[in-house]
């Protein structure tokens, strides 16, 4: 007697962890429970993935969806539907709210606003703060939470670890890998007298400078190795930290963002002015190709899209004024598929980057491979489509991009979470039912 399925994706290129094959995958009670050659006839649904590439779930693990306290620029509902429609199977949200994560509370709060809400699985980073450094340890082993966010400079919201103090505090108390924002706040206090007043927005890389950020990472990587703490250093935007950080595989891993990956400065300054602008900053294109070397090198572990939208109203403020951040989770799958075709990493680096990469650095149990009784987590993706990315296109509640405009080659046809389409040639699928992600060491 053949097997039956809940689902089989048929016919198309599957990424599986040998490399690509052609394949046939069943699904069964949300795992994946066979890839092969299957019979169509002993699936409930079958989707044609013939001509597709079927990729393990993509997982974004740095995304601000606002909720709570700033739901004017995104919440769980509007943030999770472009995860969902830009190909995204699960997210890892940040503490920067308003109140922030900071407490157990904050935390609960959080995952009861997300039930029956998020298109994709959701986890939920706390943030470090002086008050809350003994406590974290007992954070981080809360169910659905994605471990400690270390601001060590100021940027959106009020979380922010400042000194060397209270940062060895942070990083010897609990033993999951901390993802840590690397800018170094007396450096950015001393120099804001560059733009403050008011300034030409190219000076956002002036202001926040190179040695801003590679000053920051030599402090925590010290740090971290005192405490034997494991960092995970977000949106790296310098050769001179990736030049560093290949020297410290043991104990930090690294994520770059697509925006960093694709703008330089000026250009990026002069076309989009104020909405280029985040933190760290966009840099010259002598940076951008050490991140591209960083990646081909291996020393980059896995890609986030920082994920930080504002309204239009808040970017349109003269710059200091205006709030650092840009959209990205709906762009991530599309810009990135694009580099693939253009030849600046393969499809397979790609998928070790958005999948494999960040179930090692975070201990994802379950997710970031198309194989046996692994979620059933795939994002599908048309490798010849060609399409003009819009800001009619995306969903978040800021209603805009930095990539509108840009002519992409690849995009994601289909989102499957957990056995489930909830996405399908650009148009969400049934209800929202996202659920938390789960971790190795919290099983």
């Amino acid at each position: 007697m053949s097997e039956t399925f809940d689902l089989i994706l048929r016919g198309g290129t599957c990424l599986t962890p040998g490399g690509a094959a052609a394949a046939d995958v069943g699904v069964r009670e949300g795992r994946i429970a066979a890839i092969g050659a299957l019979d169509a006839g002993a699936a409930a649904e079958v989707f044609d993935a013939s001509g597709l590439h079927v990729l393990p779930g993509v997982i974004d693990t740095q995304v601000h969806f606002r909720e709570p306290g700033l739901e004017h620029k995104e919440d769980l509902g509007t943030g999770t539907a472009a995860a969902a429609l830009g190909g995204v199977t699960a997210v890892f949200e940040m503490p920067n709210t308003k109140p922030p994560t900071v407490d157990a509370a904050a935390l609960a709060d959080k995952c009861r606003r997300a039930k029956g809400r998020v298109w994709v699985d959701t986890a939920f980073f706390v943030g470090a703060a002086d008050e809350n450094a003994e406590a974290l340890a007992d954070l981080e082993r809360q169910p659905a939470c994605a471990g400690v966010k270390i601001f060590m400079g100021s940027s959106t919201g009020t979380l922010l670890v400042p000194d060397d103090a209270t940062l060895a505090r942070v990083l010897a108390n609990g033993t999951r890998r901390c993802a840590v924002h690397s800018e170094d706040e007396a450096r950015l206090k001393e120099r804001f007298a560059l733009v403050e007043g008011g300034a030409p927005v190219h000076r956002h890389a002036e202001w926040r400078d190179v040695e801003t950020s590679a000053a920051a990472t030599r402090r925590l990587l010290a740090l971290a190795r005192g405490v034997g703490r494991r960092v995970h250093v977000l949106h790296v935007t310098t050769g001179d930290e990736m030049t560093l950080l290949a020297q410290h595989r043991d104990i930090a891993t690294v994520e770059v963002t697509p925006q960093h990956l694709t703008l330089a400065a000026p250009e990026a300054y002069d076309r989009l002015g104020t909405y280029a602008q985040m933190n760290p900053p966009i840099r010259d294109a002598a940076h951008r190709e050490a991140l591209w070397a960083a990646v081909r090198g291996g020393v980059v572990d896995c890609l986030g899209s920082d994920h930080a939208p504002h309204t239009r109203e808040e970017k349109d403020r003269p710059y200091p004024e205006s709030p650092s951040g840009m959209p990205g989770v709906q762009t991530l799958v599309p810009v990135m598929l694009d580099h693939v075709h253009a030849g600046r990493l393969t499809l397979e680096r790609l998928v070790d980057l958005t999948s494999a990469g960040p179930a090692r650095v975070f201990g994802i149990a379950g997710k970031g491979r198309l194989a046996l009784g692994y979620d059933a987590d795939f994002t599908v993706v048309d490798l010849a489509a060609e399409r003009t990315i819009t800001d009619q296109w995306i969903v978040s509640r800021c209603g805009w991009t930095p990539f509108a405009g840009r002519t992409v080659r690849g995009w994601p046809v289909a989102t499957v979470v957990r056995g489930r389409p909830v996405m399908r040639d650009g148009d969400l699928l049934g209800d929202p039912s996202g659920e938390a992600v789960r971790f190795q060491e919290c099983l």
